[in-house]
């Protein structure tokens, strides 16, 4: 367990993945801060977690303005952020000559200058400490590529890049950065953008049988791993990517 003073912020917190990172968070100890672009859906999520403390807020992380004065405000009314989850992001099916600027700007500023925002944020104060965890969300897409994602892949190929090299930036400070890439999961937005290709439950069932065990990953098969590389377990893990796919992109 960790200090009830050790404060983590978790941005996609009231999506399922982030919800569910939340609740890991919330178990070991951690004061959580559930961060989202709608703050009705934060608080409730953060009301439902175990422990005391956890605070819901509404914010676009795309907006870095906004980013800096909640972060500002968190540290100011909780207590310095030891850990920040980069869950937050958005996608949609679709072959890249059909795609148009506007989209491709959407996905970059949620994917990647959402991180961007979020770790400018908080890092210098995390190195005036000398101390920090950072876990950014990206996708095994941006690992392999994938199909009908090719804009959401080069995003979160930049994620891992960015996370990389800023890893090799503050390992001096004892702060971590590592990145979590999740295969096809099991989440309302995948199913959604599955409907939106007219395919739905025959698109999900091509998603299982191209994973080797043979489904897909839930929330809380993801949650695990961020929560791990969060912890003060991995203390000595920066600068890594791992895939939780189910063996999807073993090769």
């Amino acid at each position: 367990m960790v200090s009830a003073a050790s404060v983590a912020l978790v941005t996609g917190g009231g999506g399922s993945i982030g919800s569910a990172v939340c609740r890991r968070l919330a178990a070991a100890g951690r004061v959580v801060v559930v961060a989202d672009l709608e703050q009705t859906v934060t608080e409730a999520v953060a009301a439902d977690l175990p422990g005391s403390g956890h605070l819901g807020v509404g914010f676009d992380v795309t907006d870095t303005e906004a980013v800096s004065d909640v972060a500002a405000r968190i540290e100011r009314d909780l207590g310095p952020i030891d850990v920040l989850v980069n869950v937050a992001g958005w996608d949609r099916f679709v072959q890249f000559v059909d795609t148009t600027p506007d989209f491709w700007d959407r996905v970059i500023d949620i994917n990647y200058r959402g991180s961007l925002n979020t770790v400018h944020a908080v890092l210098p104060a995390m190195i005036e400490r000398e101390r920090g965890r950072v876990v950014s969300v990206a996708s095994d897409a941006a690992r392999v590529g994938s199909s009908l994602e090719s804009v959401y892949a080069g995003a979160k190929g930049a994620v891992i890049a960015f996370s990389k090299s800023v890893a090799r930036e503050v390992a001096k400070h004892g702060i971590t950065v590592n990145v979590v890439c999740p295969g096809p999961t099991d989440t309302p937005m995948i199913r959604g953008m599955a409907d939106e290709l007219g395919s739905g439950e025959k698109f999900v069932d091509a998603l299982k049988r191209a994973v080797p065990m043979r489904r897909l990953a839930t929330p809380d098969d993801i949650a695990p791993a961020i929560a791990f590389l969060a912890s003060d377990d991995a203390a000595f893990i920066t600068g890594q990517t791992l895939s939780v796919s189910g063996g999807l992109t073993m090769a």
